[in-house]
């Protein structure tokens, strides 16, 4: 599938090092003016090549939106249609390991379902894919059912260790000079989320955001509220007391993470998204080659050595598109 979404459905098509990315949005209500430069900063967040602990892939990733608004970024309901030109690529990069099954890659599942792989960046399982989404996200935020919602994400954890933005940077930077390469996590909090959002049975508000979520590059874990501590916990330690003051409803405590029954209880949406390492290691690797041959892949190229810090603003562009297709029906 290349599209996500019910309302807001986004389809997406490119390869990594093919001539650029793109995206038609659909179901974009008519008469929102867009503001570009908003745009533009959720697209140069998840950049590549502007430090030294992500990709050097140099891609100025400047949107061109090709449909589907006026000249002065007014929606006409129409599909809007994106594009994002690839500028930076190497493919020569990849030419000595082409038939090669790179360990925890995509390559050899592409070929049991596809008959074939793209070998360089990986094409379709790149997480170069994830600028349209960005680009997507962006749009949605800006739609009116999502006024006084806020989306943020942030980085809490490399590795085993949690601390300050330079303590984590460090850790990253530790992995890269040794050829290596470390994982993550990402949480992220949507505030301003009213009550009764979401399906009690099937669709439930909290399966929606996981299989988003699940669906980023590299991505091995979700858990929202307390999630996997909670099952550590006695059920009096988990309850979230009900209060009312002036009218208003809310809860004491939010170890359900702003979702209770599938549905959203109005506090906070709190959840957690793990990564795994760069499966690409600037090192030697065993494998095999499409003949089942042994092999050493040589690693080369140009990786981030840590997804999760680049994965943040794609983390909250699929929760808006998440809660944006929840609330766009109401």
């Amino acid at each position: 599938m290349n599209t996500f979404g019910r309302n807001i459905r986004l389809t997406t098509f490119g390869e990594s090092h093919g001539k650029a990315m793109g995206g038609i949005l659909d179901g974009v209500p008519g008469g929102v003016r867009l503001d570009m430069d908003a745009i533009l900063l959720a697209v140069a967040r998840r950049r590549p090549g502007q430090s030294s602990i992500v990709s050097a892939r140099n891609e100025q990733d400047i949107p061109e939106i090709l449909s589907g608004v006026t000249d002065d970024m007014t929606t006409l309901g129409t599909p809007i249609g994106f594009i994002v030109r690839n500028t930076d690529t190497r493919s020569g990069d990849y030419s000595g390991f082409a038939n090669m099954y790179r360990p925890n890659h995509a390559d050899y599942t592409y070929d049991m379902r596809y008959g074939l792989h793209e070998p360089r960046g990986g094409g379709r399982a790149s997480a170069r894919e994830t600028v349209n989404w960005v680009i997507a996200g962006a749009i949605a935020s800006q739609l009116p059912c999502m006024e006084g919602i806020d989306i943020q994400a942030r980085l809490i954890a490399v590795g085993g260790v949690k601390g300050s933005p330079e303590e984590l940077e460090e850790e990253v930077r530790k992995a890269r000079d040794a050829g290596d390469s470390v994982g993550g996590i990402v949480e992220c909090t949507i505030s301003g989320m009213p009550a009764g959002i979401g399906n009690p049975v099937f669709g439930k508000l909290h399966a929606r955001l996981a299989e988003a979520m699940m669906t980023i590059n590299a991505a091995k874990g979700f858990e929202y509220g307390d999630g996997f501590a909670a099952a550590a916990s006695r059920g009096s330690e988990q309850a979230d007391i009900f209060t009312c003051i002036e009218g208003s409803v809310s809860t004491l405590t939010n170890h359900s993470g702003g979702i209770q029954g599938g549905i959203s209880n109005g506090m906070p949406i709190k959840f957690r998204v793990a990564f795994k390492p760069t499966p690409t290691l600037l090192r030697d690797v065993p494998t095999i080659d499409s003949e089942g041959r042994p092999c050493i892949l040589k690693g080369k190229g140009r990786h981030d050595p840590c997804v999760a810090v680049r994965a943040v603003p794609v983390v909250e562009a699929m929760a808006a598109l998440v809660v944006c297709d929840e609330l766009i029906i109401r």
